[in-house]
């Protein structure tokens, strides 16, 4: 059962709730006597409770929702919380009166555009039959024109042939002439080619002459060569020498290269091991990834941004830890929260500040970070030895199960006592009761289980709770860091062998080539001392060779001028003809270049008649480009004329519903089709009758003309034509009222919404600015800042306005709009307490609840806000404060004007019936008068 008393003027409401577990059922008493909960939740609305509110009603789960509530949401419960009766519905009235003005507007906005298209619609359709009679005269001229084109055609087709036939003759002519001029140059090509054989021989016999003195005077003057063949024979020996060290010197360069290539195999081998190892870190940084996408964007980030920072900032922890075994992972996984795994730890409150501004505000990552402790905590022994444990089946301490740098393992030391926690066996579990009660550890773990020790407060009994031990997910990957050095170390020896083997294949090679030109010396000597020891034999057989080819050309005669004589004759005959065949070309050439005068004064003709049809085509095409364009947007105004009037009469329909208007009223005459202006720019206002008639007498004459031909076509009256007609007449007259009535309608809307936004909007600034002014002293109180506004986007729209918090605390950072993402816990739980403190004085509710809002704060912060609710909720004419807490931070200021209750509970507390204040407090007394004594 629960009960409740709140206070009222005109007596007290006891609100009782017995709530039937069995049954699943509640039943609701005011002042004892039976009601419903409906009544219940009446009478508490009476006294403006608001239990769903969140500026009232504030538990701890609660917390986070208020962050989440939107700018909206936040302004309707304040209207409701702080704002006067009247507030909030009139914020509702002016959303209902804005609904209905859109409607009206929209009705009026669509019978405007469809009068236009109406109107637009009709001087298209008079374009369009302007065009096609403009068309007519240009059809019949085009063909004409394509007759007189067609007989100049055949004409200089004719004239062509006779060309074709012509130009034939004329080249059967000019072939016969290029074959005389041919074999006349074949005959003066043949008479060159004698002479110049000619020419050529006797240049060979001159060259001949003088090559045989020379040879003659060289073996005169060649020695004797009888003693050169010492020299020879030693140059061979040196020969044999040079190529012996040659070949030990090529042999050295093979092993050397083999040798090489042994060492670039070892140390391949020594990379691929490297590289399996980068593998297993690339192994734990992919799972990063997956798992905490944030966390891996602000290591690569890191990585490029090192030289950013003061101190060394590590990666996060789950990096930085490589298992011993990965079988132990799961005790380091379940022992530090995910949160710190994956934790970058600084050395420096600078360098934290720098990365975080950087990573979370700029970047928006959510990302961790930690400070190392400034004394090292990673070298310290735990309080117990090891060596004592071990009889309880424990071999190791969490410290010793992993390696990580040193600040890592200081933190986690320091954080996690990582150093006192042991890790046991199956052995450890079977005897936990034993190791519990004789160790007096407060954390250990089993093969599977981790067990928690505590002490009750209130009992001073040993309590202890185990849960099982998770899958190890991230360290289950273990790097051996002393074999990768080792690997190291031995590549780097790798790489001084291969410098040490490139230094002697150089310099062998140098030796080599040395050797090389050497032999290249000695064999060139060689073939010089061959070569002077044959030549006399050499140039002997020279001279006989070429006074035999002598002896040959001298033989070798040709007769020139008979020759010469002979061609002479037969080009004469060849020119003869050729003369004779010119005179027969140069008639034909006459006669073709008469036909092709003919033939270009038909085409001239012709190009002047076709030039006159491209142009009359081009227009033709022009217009009827036109036409189409015309005709299509006569087609398209003529369909939305069409959408338009099935709109109007859908939108008259709506506006009739939200205005509840009736269907016997009219539109009134400002809604009527509009008289549109007349080209003179004056607005003529004939009556609606007259207003589809012509403007000039000769145009009302035609029109005349046409309605009697078309009347003179009627053999008789059709009865439902004209029902038709007077129901359509009816239905216009009915339009026309309604028109009237909601063009009325939609003035006193607009009036309406004018009177009610003065009303809501100026009292809401003025309650907005008073929350904003008690918001930022609190704020500037604890040296941060924070502001309160009233937002929105479009004045009109009044279901857009919220109320903004925007807040600070730091001063190297911008405002930022209150946000569940943005500001940590406790920095909303601050941003909450401090708004609901500005509405305290403001408020009209007679109380409000906030449970355990404290509990994400830290104690400087917790300290200040609470000084704040005490001098805020302490003051006159405020409303009742309920802070709920399980604690509070000692040394707390109080006021005379709080009531602080206490709610015990434990296993060992009295029965309600046992409870005795009075002698609890003399008890109290005897106690603190007896203590100076002892």
């Amino acid at each position: 059962m629960v009960e409740i008393e709140l206070f009222r003027t005109s007596g007290n409401l006891i609100i009782t709730r017995e709530i039937d577990v069995a049954k699943n059922q509640s039943l609701w008493y005011i002042n004892k006597k039976s009601t419903t909960l409906k009544t219940v939740e009446e009478k508490v609305a009476a006294l403006n409770i608001q239990v769903g509110n969140l500026c009232q009603f504030l538990p701890q789960d609660k917390v986070g929702e208020f962050a989440k509530l939107s700018k909206i949401e936040l302004l309707e419960a304040t209207e409701k919380s702080i704002g006067p009766p009247e507030m909030h519905r009139y914020h509702c009235e002016l959303k209902n009166f804005r609904e209905k003005e859109k409607q009206l507007e929209e009705y009026e906005n669509v019978r405007q555009e469809y009068e236009e298209v109406k109107l637009a619609r009709d001087r298209v359709k008079d374009e369009v039959r302007k065009l096609k009679d403009g068309q007519i005269p240009i059809t019949h001229r085009i063909d004409e024109i394509e007759k007189q084109r067609h007989t100049l055609e055949a004409r200089i087709k004719a004239k062509a042939t006779d060309i074709k036939e012509t130009s034939q003759k004329c080249k059967q002519k000019q072939d016969v002439i290029e074959k005389k001029d041919k074999h006349i140059e074949e005959l003066q090509q043949a008479l060159i080619v004698k002479q110049n054989e000619e020419h050529d021989r006797q240049r060979r016999i001159s060259n001949t002459r003088k090559m045989i003195e020379d040879l003659q005077n060289e073996l005169r003057t060649t020695e004797n060569c009888v003693n050169l063949q010492p020299q020879i024979d030693a140059i061979i020996i040196d020969l044999r020498r040079v190529q012996d060290e040659k070949a030990v010197c090529e042999s050295e360069i093979i092993d050397k290269h083999k040798e090489r290539e042994t060492l670039e195999k070892e140390k391949k081998s020594v990379n691929d091991q490297i590289v399996q190892f980068d593998n297993l870190m690339n192994q734990k940084e992919d799972k990063l990834r997956q798992r905490y996408r944030d966390t891996y964007d602000a290591v690569l980030w890191l990585r490029n941004n090192r030289d950013r920072f003061k101190q060394r900032v590590y990666e996060p922890i789950m990096l930085m830890i490589n298992m011993k075994d990965h079988k132990n992972a799961k005790y380091i996984e379940n022992h530090i929260p995910p949160n710190d795994l994956r934790a970058f730890v600084f050395e420096s409150q600078e360098d934290m500040e720098v990365f975080l501004k950087e990573v979370r505000d700029n970047k928006k990552l959510r990302v961790n970070a930690v400070i190392a402790p400034k004394s090292s905590y990673a070298d310290r022994a735990p309080s117990r030895p090891l060596n004592e444990l071990k009889q309880y089946g424990f071999f190791s301490y969490l410290r010793e199960l992993f390696d990580a740098p040193a600040p890592v393992m200081s933190y986690l030391c320091s954080q996690y006592h990582i150093h006192e926690v042991p890790v046991g066996t199956e052995r450890t579990r079977e005897r936990i009761e034993r190791v519990i009660q004789e160790t007096r550890l407060r954390q250990m773990y089993t093969a599977e289980e981790k067990y928690v020790v505590k002490t009750s407060f209130y009992s001073n009994k040993v309590i202890s709770s185990n849960t099982s031990l998770k899958v190890a997910q991230f360290l289950t990957v273990t790097v051996d860091l002393e074999q990768r050095r080792h690997l190291e170390e031995h590549l780097r020896e790798i790489n001084r062998k291969l410098q040490a083997v490139e230094s002697g294949l150089i310099a062998l090679r140098e030796t080599n080539k040395h050797l090389e030109h050497r032999d290249n010396e000695l064999r060139q000597k060689k073939k010089e001392l061959l070569e002077r020891k044959t030549k006399k034999r050499q140039l002997e057989q020279k001279i006989s060779s070429k006074l035999g080819s002598l002896k040959m050309m001298e033989q070798d005669t040709c007769n020139l001028e008979e020759e010469e004589r002979k061609a002479s004759t037969k080009i004469k005959e060849i020119n003869v003809q050729k003369a004779k065949l010119v005179t027969e070309l140069t008639n034909l050439i006459k006669i073709c270049t008469s036909l092709h005068i003919q033939k270009v004064d038909l085409i001239l003709q012709n190009t002047t008649v076709i030039s006159e049809k491209n142009k009359l085509e081009s227009d033709y095409m022009a217009a009827s480009s036109q036409l189409r364009l015309k005709e299509q947007h006569f087609i398209e105004l003529d369909e939305n004329r069409q959408r338009l009037l099935q709109k109007c009469k859908e939108l008259m329909r709506r506006a009739r519903q939200v205005c509840n208007l009736g269907a016997e009223q009219t539109v009134p005459q400002e809604y009527q089709t509009q008289v549109p202006t007349i080209p003179n720019g004056h607005n003529s206002s004939p009556p609606m009758a007259f207003q589809d008639l012509p403007n000039t007498l000769d145009e009302i004459d035609a029109l005349l003309t046409e309605e009697r031909s078309r009347a003179s076509c009627f053999t008789g009256l059709n009865p439902t034509v004209v029902a038709e007609y007077t129901k359509r007449e009816e239905e216009i007259e009915q339009l026309t009222e309604e028109l009237k009535i909601k063009k009325v309608e939609l003035d006193k809307y607009r009036e309406s919404i004018s009177q009610v936004k003065e009303r809501w909007l100026n009292p809401l600034k003025e309650l907005v600015e008073k929350i904003n002014e008690k918001f930022s002293h609190f704020f500037s109180s604890m040296q941060c800042a924070g502001e309160v506004d009233l937002h929105t986007e479009n004045e009109e729209d009044y279901d857009k306005y919220g109320i903004r918090i925007r807040v600070k605390f730091r001063s190297s950072t911008q405002l930022h709009e209150l946000t569940p993402h943005h500001q940590s816990g406790g920095e909303r739980s601050v941003s909450t307490m401090l708004y609901l403190m500005a509405l305290q004085e403001l408020n009209r509710c007679p109380f409000r609840v906030v449970d355990e809002i404290n509990q994400g704060m830290d104690p400087i912060n917790e300290r200040r806000v609470f000084e704040m609710v005490v001098n805020t909720a302490c003051k006159e004419n405020t409303s009742q404060y309920f802070f709920i807490t399980p604690k509070l931070l000692q040394n707390l200021p109080y006021s005379e004007k709080m009531t602080v209750l206490f709610v015990y509970n434990g296993p060992h507390m009295l029965e309600p019936n046992r409870w005795n204040l009075k002698a609890f407090q003399r008890r109290r007394r005897r106690i603190t008068f007896t203590q100076p004594s002892q």
